[in-house]
C-alpha cells in the first residue's frame, strides 16, 4: 500500500495535491438552498432538514433548560475533559487579543488603532461521521474571548430530531448564546440572511464538507468567513532523530478524519521511513477506522525521502501543510526556514491531537495550500481594528502641503480645498 519515493526538486508538484474541493458540480443546488432559504426562511429549513436529515423540525432553536441538562448526562470523564480545554483554550486565546494604541507620526499629528469585536458570530458545527464538540470550543471561545456579544452554534440534528449531548453541553461550557438544529448549505444561508428563528450573523466560522464550503463561498461578502477548508492534512518533517513508532501514529490519527485527509512523510533519513511504514501498517490492523485509514492513505499518503534538510524543507513550504510536525536533530534551527504553515508541533513528544485538543491552540485551520496566506482562526479573527486620527493646529500645518499636492494630482480638488479651508481659519 505505501513505497518510498525519492524527492527530487522537479517533482514537487506531483506531491502537493490533494482532493480538489471543486465545487463547480455542487454550485447550482446550493445556490438554490441559498436563495429557497432567503424566499421562504424556516419553511425552506424544515423542509430540507426533512430531505437530508429526516427529521421533522417544528422548533429549531434547543431550548435553554435542555443546554442546561445536557451537562448531567454526559460522562463525568468527558465533562472535566472539556473544561479543562476550555480553561486551556481560554488562555491562550487571551494573548491574541491585541490593545489600542495610538502614536505621533509627526508633530501635532496622532494616529492609531482601536480594537473593537464583532457583534453576531455564526459557528457552524459538522455532524455525519461523528460529533465533534472539540469544534465548538475552537470556534464559540475565541469569538468570547474577543468580546462578541451573540454567538450562535448551528448543527445537523439526527433523525429524531435532537442534538447529542455531547454538543450541547460544550457548547454550554464554550459559552454559546444560542445552539440551532440545522445543517449543510441551509445553515449557513440562514446565519448569512436570518429567518424567522435563526439571526443574520456578522461571520461564519466552522468546519463543514462541500455544500457547506461551497455555501460559505457564495454569502462570503455578505457576510465574513475565516477561509475556506477541506479534508484534514498533516506532513511530518523528519530526520533520524524522529521515533518511528510515533511518526506511525501521527499518519494513522490524521488518516482516520476522512478517505480524502492527506497525510505526508518527507524524511532526509530513508531508514526511519522505513521502520515508520513497519509500525504504520502492524498499528493500522488494531485500529477501530480502519477502513477510513486504509482508503485515506491508499490515495493520499506519500513516504518521501529527500537527499537533504534544504529539500525537505522547500518542499514543506511548497505544500504549505494544515498540520506540520518537525522532528529534527534542531526543530527550532529548521522552524526559522518554515514560512507556510497552519499549525505546527515540535519534537518527538508533541502530538497533532495535543493541539486538536489540549495545548490550547486553535485547530480550525486553512487546508488545500490555504497557509501561505491564511492563519488558522484566532481572537483577532473576530475583531475588527479602526483607524483613527487627531490633528492639531501644528500637525495640520505638518501635512498640509503633501495632502493639497497629492489631492490636486488626482483631481480631487474639495480635498485640497477641505484642508486649505483650515489652513485659513487657523492663519486667522
Amino acid at each position: 500500500m505505501l513505497e518510498i519515493i525519492d524527492l527530487k526538486r522537479e517533482d514537487f508538484s506531483k506531491y502537493t495535491k490533494r482532493i480538489e474541493m471543486n465545487s463547480t458540480e455542487v454550485l447550482q443546488p446550493v445556490q438554490e438552498i441559498i436563495d429557497n432559504v432567503k424566499l421562504n426562511k424556516d419553511k425552506a429549513l424544515h423542509d430540507y432538514t426533512l430531505k437530508f436529515d429526516k427529521a421533522d423540525i417544528q422548533e429549531f432553536k434547543v431550548p435553554t433548560e435542555v443546554i442546561e441538562k445536557s451537562i448531567e448526562n454526559i460522562n463525568p470523564k468527558l465533562k472535566q475533559a472539556l473544561m479543562d480545554a476550555r480553561d486551556n483554550i481560554s488562555k491562550f486565546h487571551k494573548a491574541q487579543v491585541p490593545e489600542d494604541w495610538t502614536m505621533d507620526v509627526k508633530e501635532g499629528v496622532m494616529a492609531g488603532q482601536i480594537i473593537r469585536p464583532l457583534n453576531k458570530v455564526g459557528c457552524y458545527i459538522p455532524g455525519g461521521r461523528a460529533a465533534y464538540p472539540s469544534s465548538i470550543l475552537m470556534t464559540v471561545i475565541p469569538a468570547k474571548i474577543a468580546g462578541v456579544k451573540e454567538i450562535i452554534c448551528c448543527t445537523p440534528p439526527d433523525k429524531d430530531g435532537n442534538i447529542s449531548d455531547e454538543i450541547l453541553a460544550a457548547a454550554y461550557i464554550a459559552g454559546a448564546t444560542d445552539i440551532y438544529k440545522v445543517g449543510g448549505a441551509q445553515a449557513i444561508a440562514a446565519m448569512a440572511y436570518s429567518t424567522e428563528s435563526i439571526p443574520k450573523v456578522d461571520k461564519i466560522v466552522g468546519p463543514g464538507n462541500i455544500f457547506v464550503a461551497t455555501a460559505k463561498k457564495l454569502v462570503y461578502g455578505d457576510v465574513d468567513i475565516e477561509f475556506p477548508a477541506g479534508p484534514s492534512e498533516m506532513l511530518a518533517l523528519i530526520d533520524e532523530t524522529a521515533n518511528p513508532k510515533y511518526i506511525a501514529t501521527e499518519l494513522l490519527s490524521q488518516s482516520e478524519h476522512d478517505p480524502n485527509a492527506a497525510t505526508i512523510l518527507v524524511s532526509t533519513s530513508r531508514k526511519t521511513a522505513e521502520d515508520t511504514i513497519s509500525y504504520l501498517l502492524k498499528y493500522l490492523e488494531t485500529q477501530k477506522r480502519k477502513e477510513i485509514i486504509e482508503e485515506s492513505l491508499s490515495k493520499y499518503c506519500h513516504i518521501l525521502v529527500a537527499d537533504n534538510i534544504d529539500d525537505a524543507i522547500d518542499f514543506t513550504n511548497e505544500y504549505a501543510p494544515e498540520h506540520l510536525v518537525i522532528v529534527t536533530k534542531d526543530h527550532f534551527k529548521t522552524l526559522e526556514s518554515i514560512n507556510n504553515a497552519g499549525s505546527i508541533f515540535l519534537g518527538n513528544l508533541t502530538p497533532v491531537a495535543g493541539g486538536d485538543y489540549g495545548t490550547g491552540t486553535n485547530h480550525v485551520l486553512p487546508t488545500s495550500g490555504g497557509s501561505r496566506m491564511y492563519s488558522g482562526l484566532s481572537s483577532e479573527s473576530f475583531l475588527k481594528k479602526p483607524t483613527i486620527q487627531e490633528l492639531t493646529p501644528e500637525g495640520i500645518m505638518n501635512i498640509k502641503d503633501m495632502v493639497i499636492n497629492l489631492a490636486e494630482a488626482e483631481g480631487l480638488y474639495a480635498h485640497a480645498f477641505s484642508v486649505k479651508k483650515r489652513i485659513e481659519d487657523i492663519d486667522e
